[in-house]
């Protein structure tokens, strides 16, 4: 029995399987192409190609054309690659960055020493402090000029409410150019240059004081040392005069409040423009006081 029932059994499969050709439908698209049919299987319709036929043409995955053009679709979507997938060459600003700051610290401090001792000849023969502080902003102003009108630099829109916010800006740099100018020619180079290296302890003192802001006690103790050393530098300067340490004073005190004010301003200006209209409302400020003070 089990032997009949296996071979009826049989018997019926392959009959079923015979029927289910003969019903199973022709896997030929009519009036359809031959990317239409590979999304037929069994009679079924697939989910739609991640890629259009279109992108690819009529190149099989296969073909060394195919590769090439998925490649360069890959690079192409790459932020470092140009329009044609090539790489962008990075430059030396981008590579040693570090370098490049370091170097700006030393032209920075190289030009401060060579401006300090230009200065001092200068008043040797020309003690007039206030006309030489216009000199030094009408010598900015002219070259930012200059870098505008050639197109070197872009300048940047002003209007009314942007000279209010950088009017008190440009009176505290006045300020504090002129009385740093002065005390440059009343006491010694050093000695003025060791006053105003309090100037890190009056801006920590307006940040908490006036901003608001908490400085840090860690903060406190480091600038400690350098209020003693001042006033260890004040007491045997041998050259101390109270002419060049109040302008000294006053032109930490400046210098603080254009700090405050800058930051009050907030602007989206670039540090460069800013600069430039700062030297000009700064340089308007300071004709008046250079023609009466001599």
């Amino acid at each position: 029995m089990a032997a009949v029932a296996t071979i009826l059994c049989g018997g019926a499969v392959a009959g079923h399987q015979r029927s289910r050709r003969r019903a199973a439908p022709s896997l030929h698209v009519r009036g359809g192409s031959a990317s239409d049919a590979a999304h037929l299987v069994c009679g079924r319709k697939l989910r739609p190609a991640l890629f259009p036929a279109s992108s690819f043409g009529a190149l099989p995955l296969s073909s060394p054309g195919s590769r090439k053009l998925l490649r360069t679709s890959a690079s192409a979507a790459t932020p470092s690659s140009d329009s044609q997938g090539q790489a962008k060459p990075i430059g030396f600003l981008e590579r040693y960055p570090a370098l490049v700051t370091g170097f700006f610290f030393f032209m920075w401090y190289f030009l401060n020493v060579i401006f300090n001792i230009l200065n001092k000849k200068i008043f040797d023969y020309f003690p007039y402090p206030y006309f030489v502080s216009v000199t030094h902003l009408s010598v900015g102003v002219l070259y930012c000029l200059i870098s505008w009108s050639t197109g070197l630099l872009k300048r940047a829109p002003m209007n009314s409410t942007l000279l209010k916010l950088l009017l008190p800006v440009a009176i505290c740099h006045a300020i504090g150019h002129v009385t740093s100018t002065v005390s440059f020619a009343a006491v010694s180079v050093s000695f003025a240059h060791t006053i105003k290296a309090l100037e890190p302890f009056f801006n920590a003192a307006a940040s908490q004081f006036i901003l608001g802001q908490q400085v840090p006690f860690t903060l406190w103790l480091s600038l400690a040392p350098v209020v003693i050393g001042v006033s260890i530098a004040s007491l045997t300067e041998l050259s101390f005069n109270w002419t060049g340490f109040i302008n000294a004073m006053i032109s930490n005190i400046s210098f603080t409040y254009r700090s405050i004010y800058s930051k009050k301003a907030m602007t989206d200006m670039d540090s460069t423009n800013l600069y430039a209209y700062i030297s000009i409302i700064a340089l308007i400020v300071c004709i008046p006081p250079a023609l009466i003070i001599v």
